[in-house]
C-alpha cells in the first residue's frame, strides 16, 4: 500500500535535497527504547559497536536463522488468515437478510482477517513466506486478488521501498510523500494547499483506502516494465471475473453492502498502520553519502508494541525494525529475532498513544532531525525572522 501512497505525491517529492541544506542528525533528547528505558538519542550507540562488523553486512549472518520459512507455520497463517476471511464474508452476505447492523459488525473481525491476508501476501512478495519461489508467486496471486493488488507491481515497488527508505534524495517510491520544512516554504500556495490536504487524516485515512485498494492498483503506465504491466492487466481482468461470478451470485447490492466497509476498516487500518512504521517523531531521513540502510532500518522503522490479539492480527509488522533490517523474517518470526538479537535493544518504541499522535507530525526540519507539526514549523519561523 505504500506505493499507492506514493502515487498521489505532490511534485516536489523526489527532488533532491538544496546543497546547502544542513544534514539530518538526530536531535538532543530522550527516546524510549526496547529495553524501556530512556536514552538520549544523541548517545546512542554506534551500530559498529553493537554489531559484528567482520562481515560485509553482518546483520545478514545475526537474521539468518530466522529467514528459514516452516511450512507448517505458513500453511497455518494462510489457514488462520484467508479462510476466516472468506468465511465471514460469507456470513456478512447472509446477514443481510436479517440486519444490516449486523452485517456491519461483522465487517470488524472481518477488515481484520484481510489486514492479516494482506500480510500473507506482502510476505510472498518478499519471498519469505515459502522456500518454494513458485509457492510464494501462486500464493501471493491469489492474496492478491482478495487485497485487490496485482502481485508483481506492489513486489517491485516495495521493494524500492526497502531499498530508498530514510532517503531524503529518493523519496517518492512506496513512502509517504513528506515535505521537508525549506520545501514547504519554497513551495507555491497551491502546492502548499495540496500537501495539507493530503496530510490530513480524514483525506489520508478515509479516502486514502479507497485509492489505495480500488483505484491505484488498476492503473497501468506504458513506462512500467512489462512483467509489472502485465501484472496489472492480469490482476483487473481476472479480479473483473471474479466480481462479475459473485454479482452473479449475491447481486451487486450485496457485494457492495459488505465490500466497503470491510475495505475502508481494513484499508484505513492497514495505511496508519504502513504511516506511524516511518512517521514519527525521532523517525530517520538522511540524504547521499549519509543515508545508511542499517540505520533506516533500526531508527528509521518503529517497534510499534500492539496488544497481542492486534499484533497477531496484524501478523507483527508493528515489528518493522526487524523486517526492514531483513525482509526475509517471515512474519512469524519476527518477534523471536527482536528478542534475540542484542542490535534491537536500542529501537525506537511506539506505544498506542503515540502512534495515534503521529498524524499530527508533517514536516521534516533538517536542522532538528526530527519531524514537526505545521505549527511548530510556523513558530520556528517567526524566531528565525525576529533574531
Amino acid at each position: 500500500m505504500a506505493d499507492r501512497l506514493a502515487a498521489v505525491r505532490p511534485r516536489f517529492i523526489g527532488a533532491k535535497a538544496s546543497p546547502g541544506a544542513a544534514r539530518t542528525r538526530p536531535r538532543p533528547g530522550v527516546i524510549r527504547s526496547a529495553t524501556g528505558k530512556a536514552t538520549p538519542f544523541s548517545r546512542r550507540r554506534p551500530l559498529s559497536t553493537i554489531l559484528d562488523v567482520s562481515t560485509q553486512n553482518p546483520w545478514r549472518a545475526q537474521l539468518a536463522p530466522y529467514t528459514v520459512p516452516d511450512r507448517r507455520r505458513s500453511l497455518l497463517d494462510l489457514a488462520t488468515s484467508v479462510v476466516p476471511y472468506l468465511l465471514l464474508w460469507a456470513a456478512m452476505a447472509w446477514s443481510l437478510s436479517v440486519s444490516f447492523w449486523l452485517c456491519l459488525a461483522l465487517a470488524v473481525p472481518a477488515s481484520g482477517f484481510l489486514l492479516r491476508s494482506f500480510i500473507v501476501f506482502h510476505d510472498c512478495c518478499h519471498g519469505s513466506f515459502f522456500a518454494s519461489r513458485r509457492a510464494n508467486t501462486w500464493v501471493g496471486r491469489f492474496t492478491g486478488l482478495l487485497v485487490f493488488t496485482p502481485f508483481a507491481a506492489w513486489r517491485h515497488s516495495h521493494a524500492v521501498h526497502h531499498a530508498t527508505a530514510g532517503d531524503l534524495d529518493r523519496r517518492g517510491e512506496g513512502d509517504v510523500p513528506t515535505m521537508t520544512v525549506a520545501e514547504y516554504r519554497a513551495a507555491s500556495p497551491a502546492a502548499r494547499l495540496g500537501y495539507r490536504l493530503f496530510r490530513n487524516p480524514l483525506v489520508l485515512f478515509g479516502l486514502g483506502p479507497i485509492w489505495s485498494f480500488v483505484v491505484y492498483p488498476r492503473i497501468w503506465r506504458r513506462s512500467m516494465r512489462t512483467r509489472v504491466r502485465n501484472s496489472v492487466l492480469a490482476t483487473n481482468v481476472v479480479l473483473a471475473a471474479t466480481l462479475a461470478a459473485v454479482v452473479w451470485l449475491v447481486g451487486w447490492q450485496t457485494l457492495l453492502l459488505v465490500q466497503t466497509p470491510v475495505v475502508l476498516l481494513a484499508g484505513g487500518a492497514g495505511v496508519w498502520l504502513f504511516f506511524v512504521q516511518h512517521q514519527f517523531e525521532d523517525t530517520y531521513w538522511e540524504s547521499g553519502e549519509q543515508w545508511s540502510y542499517a540505520d533506516a532500518a533500526l531508527r528509521g522503522s518503529s517497534y510499534l508494541k500492539l496488544p497481542q490479539p492486534l499484533q497477531w492480527l496484524s501478523g507483527n509488522i508493528g515489528l518493522h525494525h526487524v523486517h526492514h533490517l531483513s525482509a526475509r523474517v517471515p512474519n512469524y518470526r519476527l518477534q523471536a529475532a527482536h528478542d534475540a538479537l542484542p542490535v534491537f535493544a536500542d529501537v525506537p518504541v511506539l506505544g498506542i498513544r503515540d502512534a495515534l499522535r503521529a498524524p499530527r507530525l508533517k514536516l521534516w526540519d533538517e536542522e532538528r532531525g526530527r519531524i514537526v507539526t505545521f505549527r511548530e514549523a510556523r513558530r520556528r519561523a517567526r524566531v528565525a525572522a525576529a533574531a
